[in-house]
């Protein structure tokens, strides 16, 4: 991986997330297909999705989080040579990967309906909801594994792998969900529940491949005994990385569920417009998240060589691309909102309000795209707290008070106004925070000069 530090930023940046392109389609493709097929069942499953999607994401991002500590201390053992304490670190991250995921599915599957009450559901989809969510917590550990799995085989080299089973659980998940959800082939018609089995198989079926190479082609999994004291040890240090980076990932989640319960206020086909467009948008990332991938790793590494020239030269080529991708993406958004929203649902009700939403948010996906750059550079520079602050500065601060006050003034186009300003604002204020760590690296620098210990410097 020395390459990250040797030949033109641009040329690495962008060598490195070419391959992770069809996989971040393929990884938003999941819950764009499932909404699209239970979007046939009528505007009360498709509201039920828009409920369903902000709980689902949290325990995604919850198993994201700690696969950022895992894949960063795993990459160190490797940048040392160190290949058996990284497949050390791999397994038991797995390992708490499984801990963390079965209690809070666990705590979910029994908390189903005050959770979905408190977001707003009403009577008359909680059964839909309660239906794929019962299925969905029994199966929430073939979700988080991948997360994690992923990214240990970028950071090992193996983006081309990585993008495999994602393209591979997508296209299963795509031939399953009609099976169970019609009951097509002699099977039961399920409805919405059969979505969420066919998403679980998949899953499944992703993971079992991921393991099989992680442990033949990189040997990164170590079947071995270690004492106590060994797993208490590692399970802190993963933590120590990982909880300000959960933390920062489900504040993406809880700002959809905070729109999503805002939203409520003006009906059911409010929220089944905004789950819709959820789905529509995350298309609108695909390609920056393929960037975004690459920068997590190309920052780090260019941190630990000393090389911030090569971070800001990182920071300003991956700012340039987001808001000039992000404004050829609204402009394409605007004018296609309508036949868009039609894809998704015909109740007219609801294609007014998505039509709305796409035509009025498209045009702060450029820097809302910066603010995530912004974040993920302040990760790489071992600063997930100021990463965390980020993102609470953005959710807490300006997107739920924008959107509150938008409701009260305008109604459902007030909210989206409101979303608008947050992205746009947030966006400037991550370039200005990102500016100033480095400045304060560089100072760091210059004062303790080349020695260190090698060990990653966080910022809590």
């Amino acid at each position: 991986m020395s390459i990250l530090v040797q030949e033109s930023v641009r040329r690495t940046l962008f060598r490195m997330a070419f391959p992770m392109l069809a996989g971040t389609f393929a990884m938003n493709a999941y819950s764009l297909t499932d909404a699209w097929f239970i979007s046939r069942l009528g505007t009360p499953a498709l509201a039920a999705v828009g409920f369903i999607f902000p709980v689902t994401m949290l325990l995604t991002l919850l198993a994201a989080g700690i696969g950022t500590g895992v894949t960063a201390l795993m990459s160190h053992a490797l940048g040392r040579h160190d290949h058996a304490g990284a497949a050390k670190l791999t397994t038991q991250g797995l390992a708490l990967t499984c801990v963390v995921t079965a209690l809070i599915s666990a705590a979910g599957w029994l908390w189903i309906a005050p959770v979905f009450r408190w977001l707003g559901a009403d009577a008359a989809i909680m059964p839909l909801i309660s239906g794929y969510m019962s299925i969905w917590y029994l199966g929430a550990l073939t979700m988080a594994l991948p997360m994690l799995g992923n990214g240990i085989l970028i950071s090992a080299g193996d983006s081309r792998g990585a993008s495999f089973l994602m393209i591979f659980g997508t296209l299963l998940n795509a031939v399953l969900n009609p099976l169970f959800i019609f009951g097509c082939l002699g099977l039961p018609e399920m409805g919405i529940r059969g979505s969420a089995l066919a998403t679980v198989i998949a899953q499944a079926s992703s993971t079992l491949m991921l393991f099989v190479r992680l442990r033949r082609r990189h040997r990164l999994l170590a079947l071995e005994r270690w004492p106590l004291r060994d797993w208490l040890g590692a399970f802190g240090r993963i933590l120590g990385f990982a909880i300000p980076s959960t933390l920062s990932m489900a504040l993406m989640p809880l700002s959809a569920a905070a729109l999503t319960w805002i939203l409520s206020r003006f009906g059911n086909e409010a929220v089944a417009a905004s789950g819709a467009a959820g789905r529509i948008e995350m298309f609108a990332f695909v390609i920056p998240m393929a960037l975004g991938i690459s920068l997590n790793p190309f920052v780090s590494q260019n941190y630990g060589a000393g090389r911030l020239d090569r971070i800001r030269e990182a920071r300003t080529l991956a700012g340039g691309f987001a808001v000039l991708y992000g404004g050829a993406v609204a402009v394409a958004f605007f004018l296609a909102a309508p036949w868009l929203a039609a894809a998704f649902s015909d109740d007219s009700a609801v294609t007014v309000v998505l039509t709305s939403y796409i035509r009025i948010i498209c045009f702060g996906y450029g820097m809302m795209e910066v603010h995530r750059y912004c974040s993920m550079i302040l990760t790489g520079l071992h600063r997930p707290a100021s990463s965390m602050a980020l993102n609470l500065v953005r959710v807490a601060g300006l997107l739920v008070p924008l959107s509150l006050l938008g409701a009260h003034f305008w109604g459902v186009t007030g909210v989206f106004v409101g979303r608008l300003a947050a992205d746009l604002t947030s966006g400037g204020i991550g370039l200005a925070w990102v500016a100033r760590a480095l400045r304060a690296e560089a100072r760091a620098a210059a004062d303790a000069g080349p020695a260190g210990d090698g060990r990653p410097r966080m910022d809590f």
